[in-house]
C-alpha cells in the first residue's frame, strides 16, 4: 500500500521544501497538464527535471497531455520512476508502454471517469500500473467520485486473473474519508493532494492515510 502525495496541492514557490515535508511517503506525484488534453496548464519537463534533482522520493509522473506517444518517453529518460499516460490520448498505448519501460521507468496507463476498463484489459501485460481517475482530470481539490469504485474492482479482478505485479492507483478526492473504500475496492497506490498538503503537518497526514489503508490488505 503506497502513498503518493500530489504536488498539485503543494506550494509551487517552495516545491523542494514541500517534497521534504512528505519524505515519509512512497512517491511524489507530479501532474503534467498541457491545456489541450485537460483545461489547465501546470508544469512540464524542465520543472520535472529540476524536481528529480532535489526530490527525496521517486517521481510518479501523471501526464494529462495530448500526444503522449511523442512526449512521454522523455519523462522516463529524465529519470521519473513511473510515467503514466492517458489511454484516451495515446495513439499506440502498447508501443508507448514498451517505450516507457525500455527508457527505464514503470509504465502506467490512466483512465478518465467515462472511460471503461474492459476494452483495455488486454494491455495488462505491458503495464506496471493502472490509474483509475476518481475525478475528472484537470484540477485539484475536487470531490471524490464513488461511482468509479466498480472500475477499480474490475481492474483488480483482471490483475488477479492475469497474475503479475500490476499496481492499481486512484487519484482524485482521495482523503481520510474516502481512502478505505478505495483500498477495499482493490487500489494499492493512493494519490492525495489537498488531504496531505492542506493540513499543517503533511508528514502526519501521510501517516494517517497509510494507517487507514493498512487495514485492507489484498
Amino acid at each position: 500500500m503506497q502513498i503518493s502525495p500530489s504536488i498539485l496541492s503543494a506550494d509551487f514557490a517552495n516545491l523542494a521544501a514541500e517534497l521534504e515535508s512528505v519524505s515519509n511517503a512512497d512517491w511524489a506525484h507530479v501532474d503534467v497538464m498541457d491545456n489541450h488534453f485537460v483545461p489547465n496548464l501546470t508544469l512540464g519537463l524542465p520543472v520535472v527535471e529540476a524536481l528529480l534533482r532535489v526530490s527525496p522520493l521517486p517521481i510518479d509522473c501523471h501526464l494529462m497531455i495530448a500526444d503522449p506517444d511523442r512526449w512521454a518517453p522523455a519523462y522516463a529518460e529524465a529519470g521519473a520512476g513511473s510515467v503514466t499516460f492517458h489511454v484516451e490520448a495515446a495513439a499506440d498505448p502498447r508501443g508507448l508502454a514498451r517505450a516507457l519501460r525500455s527508457a527505464g521507468s514503470r509504465a502506467g496507463m490512466a483512465l478518465k471517469p467515462a472511460t471503461p476498463w474492459a476494452p483495455y484489459a488486454e494491455l495488462l501485460p505491458e503495464l506496471d500500473m493502472v490509474l483509475v481517475m476518481t475525478v475528472e482530470p484537470g484540477f485539484g481539490g475536487q470531490s471524490f467520485m464513488a461511482d468509479q469504485l466498480p472500475k477499480v474492482r474490475a481492474v483488480r479482478e483482471s490483475v488477479r486473473r492475469h497474475g503479475g505485479q500490476v499496481w492499481i492507483q486512484v487519484d482524485g478526492g482521495v482523503s481520510a474519508s474516502t481512502i478505505e473504500a478505495c483500498a477495499e475496492a482493490g487500489a494499492d497506490v493512493f494519490v492525495a493532494g489537498s488531504a496531505v498538503f492542506g493540513p499543517e503537518d503533511a508528514a502526519a497526514a501521510v501517516e494517517q492515510l497509510r494507517a487507514l489503508v493498512r487495514r485492507h490488505p489484498h
